[in-house]
């Protein structure tokens, strides 16, 4: 029996934990940023991702990727690197609720790239939701730039708003990627490509201080990121994408309660009419599939 149709409730269930995981991973992120800087958080953690997943996946003596898988890899890993820098920056800036929001037009982003890419025919359901997601967009920055949610929040919503173009991208390769490589060696190669570009970066800036005592949170980070990738791949082998799918919007109210219990941010009305509308959208374009909104991959 094919396991895409075992255990579909129990798939459900660990999908939710995995977004649950991820977003606490945001949570300490943020914490993270703001204490550190992105740079310092960034390089370090990316070590630490590279020494988990090494961990977990150099023992199974996987045979070396083709070429052309390697190269797949490479490109992807500068991608979410990009995606991550972003995503982690903005969200230092702006409530977690509200980052995680804006995140959900993702997959009309790409949507609209797979039609200018790959010629993919776009239609009238497609259109609208997209209005419909933008519109939702719109309710949140104005939002932003009527309240007094301190400096930087709009710079920070357009850097969300770029990590989510990033990731519209991403789920073109992903596409790509998940034909050619497992779930493990995916994870593995894009920890070695990010920390290697931080490894880059670290000697042409100078290499970052010691984090001290943040090096727990740093080490609970990458964990929380891994774990996350495989309780994902886990579920989505047992269950099919579109039914898990739903599973990713309950990042909003994960980030709702972290973000008022952690950072004592308060969740407005724009960030919840912004956030139904921009999930709204997303709904209507994909046919009344719930299509997912992204959490940044995880060996960033």
């Amino acid at each position: 029996m094919n396991r895409a149709a075992q255990h579909p409730a129990k798939a459900f269930a660990v999908a939710l934990a995995a977004v649950a995981t991820l977003s606490l991973m945001d949570a300490v992120m943020k914490g993270l940023v703001i204490a550190l800087g992105i740079f310092m958080v960034q390089v370090w953690r990316s070590l630490a991702s590279l020494i988990l997943s090494t961990a977990i996946y150099l023992p199974l003596r996987q045979p070396w990727p083709r070429r052309a898988t390697l190269w797949l890899h490479i490109g992807r890993g500068l991608l979410v690197t990009l995606m991550a820098f972003l995503f982690f920056w903005g969200i230092a800036r702006v409530p977690l609720a509200q980052g995680i929001a804006l995140t959900f037009i993702a997959p009309l982003l790409a949507l609209l790239l797979a039609a200018a890419l790959l010629h993919e025919e776009i239609g009238s359901r497609s259109i609208a939701g997209s209005v419909i997601a933008f519109v939702g967009v719109l309710v949140i920055v104005v939002g932003q730039a009527t309240g007094r949610l301190g400096a930087g929040v709009l710079a920070g919503s357009a850097a969300i708003l770029g990590s989510a173009l990033c990731y519209a991208a991403n789920i073109v390769m992903m596409r790509h990627q998940a034909l050619a490589a497992k779930p493990l060696e995916i994870n593995f190669f894009q920890s070695l490509t990010v920390a290697a570009i931080w490894l880059v970066a670290a000697v042409m800036i100078g290499p970052p201080s010691w984090p001290g005592a943040h090096w727990t949170w740093i080490a609970v980070a990458a964990f929380l990121s891994t774990a996350g990738s495989l309780l994902f791949a886990w579920a989505y082998a047992r269950a099919q994408a579109s039914y898990l799918a739903v599973t990713e919007y309950s990042a909003f109210i994960w980030a709702s309660i972290l973000g008022w219990l952690v950072f004592h941010e308060p969740l407005s009305f724009d960030t919840l009419a912004g956030a139904a509308l921009i999930v709204g959208g997303c709904f209507l374009a994909s046919g009344g599939r719930a299509a997912p909104p992204p959490e940044i991959e995880v060996a960033a």
